[in-house]
């Protein structure tokens, strides 16, 4: 793409930027795209900004986190032609499908994190995402749907004990979404309990469907938290400006706690694995048990069978068919024939 080009496609979005401010005045939920922004006053505060504050933010005048919605024409066309990021860094915050990482970069750092989905009537395991752009003075963050450790992050800069800087401000985020995990781990670790021993109760075929079920949700969670593991080791390997030793020190606190959760599901879905094979186990040994009976039974009938069969047949020379007791001593006869079996089967221990 030539020079004029790069100028056409950089006023084409800054006019949509001022467009979106223009209409977005009245807007309470999305105001153009932008979720929230905090000029940060380095004691846990922060003054709450507008685009026009953003769009005049020095370095010199503090810490600037500015929070999207990626969806957001506005904020797509901001990215673009506003923010002063590189074309690769914009595409990447806004790309529809990423994975937890943390990739250096010469003006600053991309940190992609998710976190549990814990709004109404989502299900935890489909984690939400939110990507990072880091600076020394700057963080810009965007995400699709609501994420209520960012809404925590919000309420202590509005009650004056969030971030202080960048560094705390990774630090805290970080604390929230790994600590938002927790009970979501836990619950899976009881239900792996609850199965386990309802299996070894009740043998219901109907708990293979919950431990599938069960097993999915480990695979999708783990899915995203190994990658997350990483990214927070990663990032606590990089030599940066303005993550100060305490603050990695935190964030290497926050690896290790996904460490270990990446480890309970790990137990946990072998767990699981080892749940429905018993329960699988337990399965074939009732259908075995019940064939076996129907074996049984056959093996008794079958002499039966052919005895009736034989003494069925029209043709002369049948035995006791003019007696009136023959058809009381055939009946003795297979009744004495039927003990007879029953004598041997238990003798040879085949029940």
């Amino acid at each position: 793409m030539g020079s004029a080009d790069r100028q056409a496609v950089s006023a084409g979005a800054g006019y949509l930027w001022r467009i979106g401010r223009r209409f977005s005045g009245g807007m309470q939920v999305d105001n153009g795209g932008l979720v929230a922004a905090y000029l940060l006053d380095g004691q846990g505060g922060g003054r709450r900004c507008e685009w026009q504050d953003i769009s005049e933010w020095q370095p010199g005048q503090g810490t600037l986190w500015v929070h999207l919605n990626r969806d957001a024409a506005t904020a797509q066309a901001w990215l673009r032609g506003e923010s002063g990021l590189d074309a690769v860094v914009v595409e990447a915050l806004l790309d529809e499908t990423t994975r937890p990482r943390c990739v250096p970069m010469e003006r600053g750092v991309m940190l992609f994190l998710r976190g549990v989905n814990l709004n109404p009537g989502a299900d935890p395991e489909d984690m939400v995402s939110i990507r990072l752009w880091i600076e020394g003075r700057r963080v810009i963050s965007t995400r699709m749907r609501r994420l209520l450790s960012v809404s925590d992050l919000r309420e202590a800069l509005e009650a004056g004990r969030g971030p202080v800087d960048v560094g705390d401000f990774v630090a805290q985020l970080s604390d929230r979404l790994v600590s938002r995990m927790g009970g979501v781990i836990a619950e899976v670790d009881d239900r792996v309990d609850q199965l386990q021993e309802q299996v070894l109760e009740t043998e219901r075929s109907q708990l293979r469907t919950e431990l599938n079920r069960l097993r999915r949700e480990i695979i999708v969670l783990r899915r995203y938290l190994a990658p997350q593991r990483d990214a927070l080791a990663r990032l606590t390997q990089l030599k940066l400006d303005w993550l100060s030793t305490d603050d990695m020190l935190r964030v290497r606190e926050e690896s290790d706690r996904v460490t270990r959760f990446v480890e309970d599901l790990d137990a946990a879905r072998e767990r699981a694995a080892v749940t429905q094979e018993e329960l699988a186990n337990r399965l074939s040994e009732q259908l075995n048990s019940r064939m076996y009976v129907l074996s049984i039974v056959a093996a008794v009938f079958l002499p039966l069978g052919f005895l009736t069969c034989l003494l069925g047949i029209n043709v002369g020379g049948i035995p006791l068919a003019e007696s009136s007791w023959g058809f009381l001593a055939v009946v003795g006869a297979l009744g004495a024939l039927t003990a007879a079996e029953l004598l041997v089967f238990r003798w040879r221990r085949w029940f």
